[in-house]
């Protein structure tokens, strides 16, 4: 009964103000996302794009309800590059040895952007230096309509009374009929507020352990999604490698941290982005913000959102 109250209680898309917020939010992430896009060119370094992306987010949104001191505004995604068998949650720090765009690469952009905690993350693939004249061909165009065709799918139907399952069989046969596969495991969550991993959520290409542990769901009137497609021409399954996880997310747990780097880092990050995801290269000194994280994920106070990458020799 009390679960119920407290959801009754929650802001939702029922209210004028709530749709205000995400479509300003929408809109803001909307042409951010196209002056990102713009950069990706050979020659660009990645971290100097995700800059970029980073700081036109939280400018844009400081923007709007500036009279609400108390609001909650910002970056609700960091703005992540992920190149050609990168899967995703690349965005690295200026410290470390910088990733150079070249033509032909097929480049993944994510963020998101939030306003008093309504998220709206957008996604985009592109391929450097094609153009109407040097179109994209092959595997890479495969798997660009299998991911675009797949979104589609599911925004029609991620509709109240559907269920998830459903959402995660169709976009399995879609990605086939483009002969590739969606990346396993995968989820898109249902967006609440100050939450971007709400209760629902959607699963890509499930293996058998994820399929029964998986919560079937139907979609409500009044819910909002982020939907995440992530298709590959290869096996379709993530793993690490040596890049370093720089996206974290403040998680509800409590525990006094010992280390002075750590509450520093644990201060600033709870300032700055409260519950939303982050990336180290915000922090004002990103040394000490490697330092203090550590502790931080080995007692369960944030989240990592690691990178993840397909077999480099399968592509994307």
């Amino acid at each position: 009964m009390a679960d119920k109250e407290e959801h009754d209680d929650e802001p939702t898309i029922a209210q004028d103000i709530v749709v205000t917020k995400y479509k300003m939010a929408g809109d803001m992430v909307n042409g951010i996302l196209l002056k990102v896009a713009d950069k990706c060119v050979a020659g660009a370094t990645v971290v100097e794009v995700c800059d970029f992306g980073d700081k036109l987010l939280t400018s844009e949104t400081g923007k709007v309800f500036k009279k609400d001191k108390e609001m909650k505004k910002g970056i609700a995604f960091p703005t992540c590059i992920s190149i050609n068998n990168c899967i995703c949650h690349f965005s690295p720090l200026k410290s470390e040895p910088d990733v150079i765009m070249k033509d032909g690469d097929l480049v993944k952009i994510d963020m998101g952007a939030h306003i008093d905690g309504f998220a709206a993350v957008v996604a985009h693939t592109l391929v450097v230096g094609a153009s109407k004249e040097n179109k994209i061909t092959g595997r890479k165009a495969d798997v660009l309509l299998a991911a675009h065709t797949a979104a589609e799918v599911a925004l029609r139907l991620v509709k109240p009374g559907a269920e998830n399952n459903s959402v995660t069989d169709d976009l399995q046969h879609v990605a086939e009929a483009f002969h590739c596969k969606p990346v396993e495991g995968m989820l898109s969550h249902q967006l609440q507020q100050h939450k971007i991993d709400g209760e629902k959520a959607i699963i890509q290409n499930p293996n058998e352990a994820q399929r029964k542990e998986h919560e079937k769901c139907k979609f409500d009137v009044h819910e909002v999604y982020g939907i995440d497609i992530l298709v590959s021409t290869g096996e379709g399954k993530g793993r690490e490698m040596d890049a370093r996880t720089t996206v974290f997310k403040k998680k509800e747990t409590v525990y006094q941290l010992k280390m002075k780097a750590s509450r520093q880092f644990f201060s600033e990050m709870e300032k700055k982005f409260n519950t939303m995801p982050f990336t180290l290269r915000s922090f004002e000194d990103e040394k000490k913000a490697k330092m203090g994280v550590g502790e931080c994920v080995k007692h369960g106070l944030v989240d990592p959102f690691t990178v993840l990458w397909e077999r480099e020799s399968k592509g994307q």
